[in-house]
C-alpha cells in the first residue's frame, strides 16, 4: 500500500482535555491584553491571556495573518501560564519592516518578543509560516524544550507560486465559512504589496533543512484535507528531527488550529506534558475534535451578537492601530466562543465586556425588552 494513502491508527483513550478541566474551573480568564514591544524600526503586537505561571505559550500566526487565527486556541492553553498570541510587522496593520524581508528577521522579532516579556523556555507555536520563524528561532536556542509546528509549509514538490496557489486553494474548499472570513480581511489588511514581497521568501525557505538543528520536543499537526501538507511531508521532517511526534486532525485543513481548536489544544498540552511518548515516523496518528463549535447558528442570541460586532470593531482597532479597542474587541469574542464552548465565565467579567462593547444588551436582552 502507498505509505501517503495509508490511515494511521488512533490515538489511545484517555489524553487529556484541556477544555474539559477549564469546563470544570470556577470560570476562566477571557481579558484579553495587547501590548507592543518594539522591534527593528517597527513592533510586535502582543495579545496575552491568562496570569504569569510555571509556563507561557508563544503562538505565531502565518503569511498575512492576524493572531486573531488563534482566537479559539489560545483560551485552551492558559492553564499553567500565559498565552501570548503575535501579530508580526506587516500583518494585522502592524507597521512593515523597511529594507529587505526574510525568515530570519521575522525571526529576530519573535527572540525579541521572548527577551522582552523575559520568558523562560516558552512553548512555541507555529502556524503555516509561522512554523518556519518558530523552527529558525528554536534551531538557536537550544534552551527551546518543546515546540508545537501546525500546517508547517512547504515541502520542495509545492515550492512555486503556482503550485502552492493550487493547493491553497484545494485546501481551503474545506476551510468553514469564518477562516475564509479572517482570511480575507488579513489579507485585505497586509496588502498586495506586502504579501508579495513575503510570499517568495515562505516558498523559498528550506525547513527541513533548519529542523535537523531544533533540539526540542516537537509536535508537528496537520490536518486530514490540508492539501498543503502531506502526510509524506511530515514523515520527512520527522526523519530530520531529532524528536518529532506526528499527529492528524480527522476532518481538519489547513487552518486546523482554529475550526478544529479543541483537539489541537488537547495534543499540545499532552505533548508538553509529556504524555504523547511515541516519537519518530511511526508515531503518525489521527485525532478526532468533536466538541468546537464555530458556526454563528450554535450562538445565543447575545453571543452571535458579540461575534459579529467584535470582530469589525478588532478590524476597525487594527486599521487605526487602537488597542484598547483591540482589547475589548478580543475579550469579547473571548467571551462569546468560551459560552459557546461551554467553558464558564465570572458573570462580573462577562457583564463588564458587554457593557463596553455592546451596550444596547443588557443580561442578553436588548434594552427596552
Amino acid at each position: 500500500m502507498n505509505a501517503e494513502n495509508e490511515t494511521p491508527p488512533p490515538v489511545p483513550a484517555g489524553a487529556p482535555d484541556p477544555a474539559g478541566e477549564l469546563g470544570r474551573a470556577e470560570n476562566a480568564d477571557v481579558e484579553v491584553r495587547v501590548d507592543r514591544i518594539a522591534v527593528d524600526g517597527t513592533y510586535v503586537r502582543v495579545s496575552s491571556i491568562g496570569h504569569p505561571g510555571d509556563r507561557a505559550f508563544v503562538l505565531v500566526a502565518g503569511l498575512g495573518i492576524a493572531a486573531t487565527y488563534y482566537e479559539r486556541l489560545a483560551p485552551h492553553l492558559n492553564e499553567n501560564g500565559p498565552v501570548h498570541a503575535l501579530d508580526l510587522p506587516g500583518f494585522a496593520g502592524v507597521p512593515r519592516f523597511r529594507g529587505a524581508v526574510s525568515i530570519e528577521r521575522y525571526a529576530d522579532a519573535l527572540e525579541r518578543v521572548i527577551d522582552d516579556l523575559r520568558l523562560v523556555d516558552p512553548v512555541l507555536v507555529g502556524h503555516s509560516m509561522g512554523t518556519q520563524v518558530v523552527t529558525e528561532v528554536a534551531a538557536r536556542r537550544p534552551d527551546i524544550s518543546d515546540v508545537v509546528l501546525i500546517s508547517p509549509v512547504l515541502d520542495p514538490a509545492a515550492r512555486t507560486v503556482p503550485k502552492a496557489a493550487v493547493r491553497f486553494l484545494r485546501s481551503a474548499l474545506h476551510e468553514p465559512a469564518a477562516v475564509r472570513w479572517h482570511g480575507i480581511t488579513a489579507y485585505a489588511l497586509c496588502g498586495w504589496h506586502w504579501f508579495s514581497k513575503v510570499l517568495p521568501k515562505m516558498i523559498a525557505w528550506p525547513i527541513e533543512e533548519r529542523v535537523a538543528d531544533v533540539q526540542a520536543r516537537t509536535l508537528i499537526v496537520r490536518g486530514e484535507h490540508d492539501a498543503m501538507v502531506s502526510r509524506a511531508w511530515l514523515r520527512r521532517l520527522a526523519r530530520a528531527m531529532p524528536y518529532a511526534v506526528l499527529r492528524e486532525v480527522v476532518g481538519g485543513a489547513h487552518s486546523v488550529m482554529h475550526a478544529q481548536a479543541d483537539a489541537v489544544a488537547r495534543l499540545a498540552v499532552a505533548h508538553v506534558d509529556g504524555d504523547l511518548p511515541d516519537r519518530g515516523v511511526s508515531s503518525l496518528r489521527r485525532v478526532r475534535d468533536d466538541s468546537t463549535s464555530s458556526d454563528l447558528d450554535r450562538l445565543s442570541a447575545t453571543d452571535r451578537w458579540l461575534v459579529v460586532k467584535s470582530r469589525f470593531m478588532e478590524l476597525v482597532g487594527m486599521a487605526k492601530g487602537d488597542d484598547e479597542e483591540l482589547e475589548a474587541a478580543k475579550s469579547a469574542h473571548a467571551v462569546a466562543m468560551a459560552d459557546s464552548d461551554g467553558v464558564p465565565v465570572d458573570p462580573e467579567d462577562r457583564d463588564e465586556v458587554v457593557e463596553t462593547v455592546a451596550p444596547e444588551w443588557q443580561r442578553g436582552r436588548p434594552q427596552g425588552h
